[in-house]
């Protein structure tokens, strides 16, 4: 039997990292990790590599997401030697919500790579996969999502737009009785290096550990759910802030 191949765009994101060290204990898997630092992808896959000698690892440096036709290469490149089993998008960036509101250069590119780039993958990576006639795409939006809020909608707009896409390529895939899944993950906030700078005061304490998510990610995927909040109380607390009526929600500052 052929082993499982998983591959992972933004593979050095910290839950990213964590999540390819929960996949390469259980089992020894073909690995493709692709991220824009070529260094820090050898490092990981060094450390993966230790964790699973049998396991092939490979990594690719991807330093364009601003281009649809890169993205489409990217993921033709995943097709050989065999085509992804699981895919994982991971790669984001929490931008300054002050400089967005200012700068439309700056809210262009969050939007983007936040944005229209995971929602580029997620369609290419489930297009080839239903050609392959198998495979998970699972990508990484967030909580943020679920409701715009003065301190970060520039963010949240780009992670609703992930949210809304997801679910209507879940849409297509389950009209078209396709065996491909589609996951869309949503950590609350995260103790990662993208959050370093919250992580003041009582924030470090009110924020997950990247393994903790990991695990909530990597079970999700293994259970085929549509929507991995992570941790699971997340569903919870934003169930309760999407039904705040607006004259009570705009009195809150958040």
């Amino acid at each position: 039997m052929s082993r499982k191949h998983i591959a992972i765009i933004g593979a050095t994101s910290a839950i990213a990292e964590h999540c390819a060290r929960l996949w390469v204990e259980r089992e020894p898997l073909t690995l493709t990790l692709i991220g824009r630092d070529e260094e820090k992808l050898r490092r990981i896959a060094a450390d993966l590599k230790a964790r699973s000698p049998a396991s092939e690892i490979a990594t690719h440096a991807q330093a364009d997401l601003t281009s649809a036709a890169a993205i489409a290469q990217c993921v033709a490149s995943l097709q050989t030697p065999a085509p992804p089993d699981v895919a994982l998008v991971a790669f984001g960036l929490l931008p300054d919500q002050d400089a967005c509101e200012q700068n439309l250069q700056a809210n262009a590119d969050a939007q983007w790579i936040n944005g229209v780039a995971p929602a580029l993958y997620a369609e290419a990576l489930a297009n080839a996969m239903q050609q392959a006639g198998r495979g998970a795409v699972a990508v990484i939006g967030s909580v943020a999502g679920d409701r715009g809020r003065k301190s970060n909608y520039v963010y949240g707009a780009a992670k609703g737009l992930v949210a809304r896409y997801m679910q209507g390529l879940q849409h297509r895939l389950a009209l078209q009785k396709s065996p491909v899944r589609a996951v869309l993950i949503k950590p609350g906030p995260t103790d990662t290096p993208m959050t370093a700078h919250l992580k003041t005061g009582t924030g470090r304490a009110s924020m997950a550990a990247p393994e903790e998510v990991a695990r909530c990610i990597v079970r999700g995927i293994d259970r085929g759910r549509a929507v991995v909040y992570a941790p699971g109380k997340w569903a919870l607390i934003m169930l309760i802030v999407r039904c705040l009526p607006d004259f009570v929600f705009r009195r809150i500052n958040l």
